[in-house]
């Protein structure tokens, strides 16, 4: 029989959370749709995994005994993912870089270049990701090294220099109230929607709605997107306002919409991520190097 790793770590987040409500947090998932993916899995094996009560989940006979084995599971699974995935981009000579948006601004195409004067028999082979997987990729084997915005769900557990941070501005449509200010203070932007990241993105999503700067005032969402592309789009519709790094007024303009400065919040911080078991690797540690030396004169 065949399970799909996911439904394990769904079982796994609910066994070491006893709550639903908790592992759907941790998971960054609906609580009905982790609900779901529970009984999947029982049905799928023919057996109850939890018992469920007002107190939370509790596991099972059946429920502790596959709870004993799907840490290592996951962790072996895991760890073949990225070995098989290596080993065909080492066979190739491809490094596989993830990023987000602008990347690295530009900074982006020095990095390669330097890359490449270090590794000329190598290439890096830039792979872009939806703002719904803000690692880049990283968390899931899919690249080997990745530029990236900080802070992202699952960062504490990967390797990160951070490179540089820069300001944030907020993106308008162009007929917006505010839009023929030179500055605006965050707060007047409390009750405005706002154009937000998908749900299962955790802190990403917080943090582009200054979720800590808020004290407590509650989010409006006009309307949720995971590619630049629909970002704009929805701001230019008049959907909602956003965050975004004060490059986006260079990399991502649209007829109908306006880049201004923002006071009140944090800047964005660039990084670069890659996972703890290349520590050694040396084509990894060479593009890290590259990425520090280039961002280090700009």
């Amino acid at each position: 029989m065949d399970v799909d790793t996911r439904l394990l770590r769904y079982f796994a987040a609910v066994a070491e959370e006893g709550s639903l409500t908790r592992a759907a947090q941790r998971l960054y998932v609906s609580q009905p749709a982790l609900t779901k993916q529970i009984r999947r899995l029982e049905s799928a094996l023919g057996t109850a995994l939890f018992t469920r009560s007002r107190d939370g989940m509790a596991l099972t006979e059946p429920g502790r005994a596959l709870a004993a084995r799907v840490p290592g599971l996951l962790a072996g699974w895991e760890t073949a993912l990225r070995e098989t995935r290596a080993a065909g981009s080492r066979a190739d000579r491809v490094l596989r870089v993830g990023f987000l948006a602008s990347a690295a601004n530009e900074a982006t195409q020095p990095i390669i270049a330097e890359f490449a004067r270090r590794r000329p028999d190598w290439r890096a082979e830039m792979r872009q990701a939806s703002w719904s997987n803000p690692s880049a990729g990283l968390a899931g084997s899919d690249v080997d090294v990745a530029l990236v915005r900080l802070p992202f769900p699952g960062q504490e557990a990967l390797r990160v220099v951070e490179l540089f941070s820069e300001p944030r501005c907020v993106v308008l449509p162009e007929a917006h109230p505010l839009a023929g200010r030179e500055t605006i203070d965050f707060r007047e932007l409390l009750d405005e929607p706002f154009v937000a990241a998908p749900p299962e993105t955790g802190p990403w999503r917080a943090y582009w709605l200054a979720a800590d700067e808020r004290d407590g005032h509650p989010v409006r969402v006009g309307a949720v997107t995971a590619q630049p592309d629909d970002w704009l789009t929805a701001i230019a519709n008049g959907y909602g306002v956003a965050l975004a790094p004060e490059s986006a007024s260079r990399f991502y303009t649209r007829p109908g919409v306006v880049h201004r400065p923002v006071t009140g919040v944090g800047p964005s911080r660039v990084g670069v991520a890659w996972d703890p078991a290349d520590d050694a690797d040396p084509v990894v540690r060479d593009f890290v190097r590259c990425c520090r030396l280039v961002c280090a004169r700009t």
